[in-house]
């Protein structure tokens, strides 16, 4: 990052600070980056951008690779450019061929060093602007974005393997720009065992036949980190005329089950902010080892089975990611600086679906553990790194920028908006963004000239610019947030302090009708660590060590980790191996790794778990568990 866009950046922060924030420049004027290259790619999307893919790939599940062609239809932005630099991370080029316009010819190619972070630059000499590129390849069995299970890591006893793009992983299974700053539409061929279904984010047939023989097209543009493959010993179940799920047979009806409600939670997003514009919504539920809640793949979410808990408690993880359809999907952020814009946007829309379908006091309890988890996350978090509008991220690895300051005060940002302007202005203005910003890439100086120009000038008085820079720029909670509240919460704090003075026992607590978000209230607000005597008590009256439901299990183990309560052991092994997802497991490891004793077993889990985890999870668990540096010492 140059050094004057470190004073830009500095002096808008400073100016969002200043007394007179209603002089400030317009919002327009706000310096932004999207004009030079994205730092975490090594694509030169100014002089040549990828139209269209056409992908003709075998998955071998023993030999844990995909193998075949990737061509690149192109369109030029510099004729006179000879040089056509893609994006890749550890796969094996075998040759590459140019179309002409009349037949295909071998064009001389390299590929750089390798980066840690970035991957390898693959740099195609070419002898004019050729409309067409082709690169026979394959990948690794260790490739980043691919996770490969072996039968008995899967419910069905099958081989399983399903991608993870976001946020440059895709570069580790295709050669392609690898920024979300380009979108392309694609078509593929996928071969694999005639036993296997292969599933990709395209247009998926729920009554398509196993023949290991599989084609897709996908119309809609739309950037690398969505392009998504799975192949595994998966059925189809309806559950409306455009949604259904996908899943191993013997979770498909109790997935169905547990998400009936997709159906709605489309209408409802339709409602507000627009016709849902790509075709069907179908969920693909993974085994368990998937690192993330859920991931937004145009026309096939991928969905941990975590959230099936039998109670549609964690369902909103549905609307989060359908709400992706129109923030991150439809319009996206041009680099991983700026993914506020999806996040944040979605986790706003989110809550919105929650609320009209489950009802306010959901939707409020669901905020303020929201908001509280982003607080608890901000009093480690370097303050450079607390700004929704990040600078570039040269020389890091964007996976990092995936924070709940992204998630939570983007969503934030959003509710003071609508609190200042009103509900049914603020909904017709998201509207108005997602329309007229549809299939693009974006930017936060782009959406801040537009939230100037569509709201604080067509309704003066309502906010300040320097308010919204102080959102958008500088760290930190602005003052004028106002706090999600939750009168049920009040409630279950109230319970809690009872038992905490000592005057009622845990089994005399009124917690009958408790739901999920409640009980993660009741542990989130414990001391930092209880009596071995409270925790005997607690799990004797709720049942807490071993509790099927992940959301509980994350609150409850780190604590008995604090506590020293031992008996829990056994289920924290069972727990941290029966499942990848990062958000759950990360706490338990973290605090394990405070102690020697709780690192040595975290360390003999963490063998076992490993075959299971994701590379992403395991990276993680792996950076955690690392042993302190000793003390420097002394002369």
């Amino acid at each position: 990052m140059s050094r004057l866009l470190i004073a830009v950046l500095m002096a808008l922060a400073l100016a969002a600070c200043k007394p007179d924030a209603e002089t400030a420049a317009p919002a327009a004027n706000v310096v932004d980056s999207t004009d030079v290259p994205d730092p975490n790619s090594y694509a030169q999307p100014n002089r040549v951008r990828i139209e269209h893919l056409v992908l003709d790939l075998q998955a071998d599940m023993a030999a844990r690779t995909l193998a075949g062609s990737a061509e690149l239809h192109l369109k030029w932005q510099d004729d006179k450019a000879r040089e056509l630099v893609l994006d890749t991370r550890d796969l094996q080029i075998s040759g590459v061929e140019g179309f002409d316009g009349k037949s295909w010819k071998a064009l001389s190619y390299r590929l750089d060093a390798a980066d840690p972070i970035l991957g390898s630059a693959l740099r195609i000499k070419l002898p004019s602007a050729l409309p067409r590129v082709r690169i026979a390849y394959s990948t690794v069995p260790e490739a980043s974005g691919l996770q490969w299970l072996t039968p008995e890591m899967t419910a069905s006893k099958q081989p399983f393997m399903f991608s993870q793009s976001q946020a440059i992983h895709a570069r580790s299974w295709v050669p392609l720009q690898d920024t979300p700053g380009v979108r392309f539409t694609y078509d593929a061929r996928i071969r694999t065992d005639a036993s296997l279904m292969a599933l990709m984010s395209a247009d998926n047939d729920p009554k398509a036949v196993r023949d290991g023989d599989y084609r897709f097209s996908m119309p809609q543009k739309i950037p690398s980190y969505l392009l998504a493959i799975a192949v595994g010993d998966v059925v189809f179940k309806p559950i409306s005329a455009r949604s259904g799920v996908w899943a191993e047979p013997s979770v498909a009806e109790a997935a169905a089950t547990e998400f009936a409600d997709t159906e709605k939670m489309i209408q409802v997003a339709e409602k507000l902010y627009g016709p849902y514009q790509w075709g069907r919504y179908d969920m693909l539920i993974l085994p368990a080892s998937f690192p993330f809640g859920g991931m937004e793949n145009p026309r096939l979410s991928f969905i941990t089975p975590t959230v099936i808990v039998g109670d549609k408690s964690l369902t909103s993880l549905i609307a989060h990611e359908l709400a992706h359809s129109w923030s991150g999907n439809l319009v996206t952020n041009s680099s991983w600086k700026d993914i506020w814009l999806n996040e944040g946007f979605t986790s706003y829309v989110e809550n919105r679906i929650v609320e009209q379908l489950y009802g306010r006091e959901l939707a409020d309890m669901e905020n303020v553990i929201s908001q509280s988890g982003l607080l608890e996350e901000l009093k480690s978090m370097p303050t450079a790194d607390q700004v929704l509008a990040l600078p570039p991220l040269a020389g890091r690895d964007p996976d990092g920028a995936l924070t709940d300051v992204a998630y939570i005060k983007g969503q934030w940002f959003l509710m003071f908006l609508e609190q200042r302007f009103g509900r049914d202005t603020f909904d017709a203005f998201l509207r108005h963004w997602f329309t007229t910003h549809a299939f693009t890439s974006s930017h936060s100086g782009e959406f801040e000239r537009f939230l100037t120009v569509e709201l604080l000038e067509k309704h003066p008085g309502k906010a300040s610019i320097g308010e919204i820079r102080e959102w958008l720029h500088s760290p930190g909670i602005p003052s004028s947030a106002k706090p999600a509240v939750s009168a049920r919460f009040d409630a279950i704090d109230k319970a809690q302090a009872q038992w905490l003075a000592g005057d009622v026992p845990a089994s005399g607590l009124a917690s009958t009708a408790w739901g999920t978000q409640e009980w993660v209230r009741f542990l989130e607000r414990m001391p930092a660590s209880l009596s071995a005597a409270q925790m005997a008590e607690l799990d004797d009256a709720f049942r807490f060590t071993g509790t099927p439901n992940p959301e509980i299990a994350q609150r409850w183990y780190p604590l008995t980790v604090r506590s020293n309560y031992l008996a829990a052991r056994p289920s924290i092994e069972k727990f941290l191996t029966a499942i990848g997802r990062r958000k759950l497991i990360m706490p338990t490891y973290a605090e394990l790794a405070k102690t020697e004793d709780g690192r040595s077993f975290a360390e003999a889990v963490f063998k076992k778990a490993r075959p299971g985890y994701h590379p992403i999870t395991s990276g993680s668990v792996t950076e955690t568990l690392k042993a302190p540096e000793p003390d420097a010492v002394q002369p």
